[in-house]
């Protein structure tokens, strides 16, 4: 089969495409054939090595797939030849990843597609869906009626945050940056989208939401938690889930009279059951056309260093230049 794979860590151009064995699947795994993939920030980190995970060597990189089975081992009891799946948490914590013709995935992972949704669809929700999810309802707790504060709106995961939260019964106020990411966000159901650029912004989310708002999502690496803080709604929550360097000030003080909570997860530590029950509403949310994951291009497997290279030059130099997500059809 093909692959993309790396040999050691380092920047995208370390990526490789060529052949490599085709896996055989344990006793628990699916061999999927893979019609596609997504590119993610984690998948830049592990292969530039800024996260340090156990790497087998040549290591196919990837996190997210969707695709077909076409083979099964002998204790796999929920899938069977022939099936269309997708999944996430591949290529993390020594297992190998999805940019591939083939990958061999534990059962536990792989959550069946429904009729009608395309694989670059699944394949899209995957990662972001699963964290949209966990950080939503496992988390946050997010009740019907309840506002929520994206801090970008635009991205991968705020996009599909923005989508879950109004289909959970939210109230959204998102922020975005340029003129086109606006609109995107309001046409994804954001109640109130503010240009994250305006120096009013704290204010204009102070009208949009007089009495604070009970959940903010922060998606920015640097956040500035005194202005979260202070605009929390008593008991609110607040969602951290990027910044893996940050140490911003944190304003303890309003934050416990307020009585607020914080919390901060890493979607690929989640336990399997809590990733398949997530999978499964996001199944059923993208067959009924509740849920879009935004896909900015689809490239063929040998573009794999290049899909690399705009997503690091998205996130991580934060130039942007992404508005959705980057899909790899091997």
């Amino acid at each position: 089969m093909r692959g993309a794979f790396i040999e050691r860590t380092g920047p995208p151009e370390v990526i490789r495409c060529g052949e490599l064995p085709t896996p055989a699947p344990g006793p628990r795994q699916a061999l999927v054939r893979v019609r596609a993939c997504a590119v993610n920030p984690i998948d830049t980190y592990v292969r530039s090595g800024a996260v340090t995970m156990p790497l087998p060597v040549p290591f196919v990189v990837g996190c997210d797939l969707a695709g077909e089975v076409v083979a099964v081992g002998p204790d796999v009891a929920t899938l069977r030849p022939g099936m269309r799946v997708w999944g996430s948490n591949q290529g993390l914590l020594g297992r190998q990843g999805t940019f591939a013709e083939y990958a061999a995935v534990d059962e536990q992972w792989l959550v069946p597609t429904p009729d009608g949704v395309a694989d670059r669809d699944a394949a899209a929700a995957a990662l972001v869906g699963i964290t949209a999810h966990l950080g939503l309802v496992t988390h946050a707790a997010l009740q019907p009626g309840e506002t929520l504060f994206v801090n970008g709106g635009s991205g991968g995961v705020g996009s599909t945050v923005v989508q879950m939260a109004k289909i959970l019964g939210a109230r959204v106020i998102a922020s975005a940056g340029a003129p086109p990411k606006q609109e995107l966000v309001r046409r994804l159901g954001a109640d109130v989208v503010i240009d994250h650029r305006d120096p009013s912004a704290a204010q204009q989310i102070r009208a949009a939401a007089p009495d604070g708002v009970d959940v903010w999502w922060e998606t920015q690496r640097e956040p500035d938690l005194d202005r979260a803080v202070d605009l929390l709604a008593p008991g609110g929550r607040l969602v951290l889930m990027a910044g893996r360097d940050a140490r911003p000030a944190f304003p303890v003080g309003p934050f416990y009279v307020k009585g607020c909570r914080v919390v901060g997860f890493a979607m690929f530590k989640a336990s399997s059951h809590a990733q398949f029950a997530a999978g499964l509403d996001i199944a059923r949310w993208l067959a009924a056309g509740r849920l879009r994951v935004p896909i900015d291009r689809v490239l063929p497997l040998d573009a794999t260093a290049a899909a690399h290279a705009a997503q690091e030059a998205a996130t991580v130099s934060r130039g942007g230049g992404l508005t959705g997500k980057i899909i790899i059809e091997p």
